[in-house]
């Protein structure tokens, strides 16, 4: 049986998915999860036994990650593996990779190597920090990127020292500019005939990602702190208790700050001088703050969520995460998603937070046990049984 595809919109490329740990996996996640032909090339070094960089091969973290593939095992380091590897690229569209900058041309796998035997080639490549420049050899980490892309600087609340972000962020935008960018290159393409190097990195991704905090230093000189869960400029936006819990209420402009004293039982907050414009908001909001609590908390939060939402005020509950998975919108959208297996096993992940209306993207296979589909791949790319054996024996493949 031929290998699904999760969606026919990328059908038509093959993907060389040679990456490790997150922000690789997260980008070839993104051409799989839309029907690319992605091949995950599990290094023979590896633990076959189960674990990996980023947890067990059967655990949520890989599973999430690596649905929609397929997998070979192949030994880079033998100079017959990097022969095989290159017969593959020869036919693949894009090849997606993770290493230190240094790792690949070592191996002889680098932009320019493939792209001497396929000048179509689209390689992706993720870093640290960068494919040259003073850090380009620093091992990468995301809590690192969100140091030195000034994220922390801005989290948490004030006066408590930097705070990382409950996500791997940095990670998981690099894997996602990184697919975004190969697309771009795809496109480009089919006008010009030639591939290209598509590059980014988790420092690059991280700030990028500050977006209007970062404009505001770069066009204003102002260096934006840690507000905790206020807004930094619309107030009163923030976390407030109520009866049962906590609640989100954000208000922008004066419209929805009046709406909102009048919703909470409070218009004379609304014409206080202290309250009045959105500067002296802001200079008095910790006060503006502690007087919408004291009448949020007489409420629970799901009275609060109806009666501010029929007053034209946006807010919402707080939610961990399997309260969230139980919200009805949550449901209707279907992001929580069964995976088919023939082993009957119980995978339900996250997919796709993008709908197309012709062509959709579905979960249509588990992801692959190390190495699972080898010799299917190498037929595939033209390899005879007796060149797989071969292959095999010397413990190429």
């Amino acid at each position: 049986m031929p290998f699904p595809h999760a969606s026919e919109a990328l059908s038509r490329f093959t993907v060389l998915d040679l990456t490790r740990v997150r922000s690789g996996p997260t980008c070839v996640r993104q051409l799989a999860d839309w029907g690319a032909t992605v091949i995950k090339i599990d290094a023979l070094t590896e633990d076959a036994g189960g674990e990996q960089p980023g947890g067990p091969r059967q655990g949520s973290d890989f599973q999430n990650l690596h649905r929609n593939k397929r997998a070979m095992t192949l030994n880079l380091k033998d100079e017959r593996g990097l022969a095989v590897f290159k017969r593959l690229a020869a036919r693949a569209d894009v090849v997606v990779e993770n290493f230190r900058p240094d790792v690949k041309k070592k191996l002889g796998i680098d932009y320019e190597s493939l792209a001497a035997i396929n000048p179509r080639i689209v390689y992706g490549s993720i870093s640290g920090f960068g494919q040259d420049g003073p850090y380009h050899k620093r091992p990468g980490f995301d809590q690192i990127a969100q140091g030195m892309g000034g994220l922390m600087s801005i989290t948490g609340a004030p006066g408590e020292g930097p705070m990382r972000v409950g996500i791997p962020v940095a990670d998981l935008t690099a894997g996602l500019f990184c697919a975004m960018g190969i697309l771009t290159a795809l496109l480009e393409r089919e006008v010009s005939g030639k591939g290209q190097w598509v590059q980014t990195s988790l420092l690059q991704a991280q700030i990028f990602m500050l977006d209007f905090q970062a404009a505001r230093w770069l066009m204003e000189k102002e260096v934006a702190k840690q507000a905790g869960n206020n807004h930094p400029t619309s107030i009163p936006t923030g976390v407030f208790k109520t009866s049962d819990g906590y609640i989100n209420i954000a208000t922008t402009g004066g419209r929805i700050w009046e709406r909102c004293a009048q919703a909470i039982g409070a218009p004379e907050l609304y014409s206080h001088p202290d309250y009045a414009t959105a500067p002296a908001r802001s200079k008095n909001r910790d006060a503006l703050n502690a007087e919408i609590e004291k009448r949020t908390v007489t409420k629970s939060t799901e009275t609060w969520v109806r009666e501010l939402n029929e007053a034209g005020v946006p807010c919402g509950p707080i939610y961990a995460i399997d309260q969230m998975f139980e919200d009805a919108q949550v449901k209707h959208l279907g992001i929580a998603q069964d995976v088919p297996n023939d082993e009957g096993r119980h995978i339900r992940l996250v997919g796709q937070p993008v709908t197309l209306s012709r062509t959709p993207s579905k979960m249509v296979a588990r992801p692959p046990e190390f190495g699972e589909q080898t010799d299917e791949v190498l037929k595939e790319f033209g390899f005879g049984t007796e060149e797989i054996a071969k292959l095999r024996d010397a413990k190429v493949v």
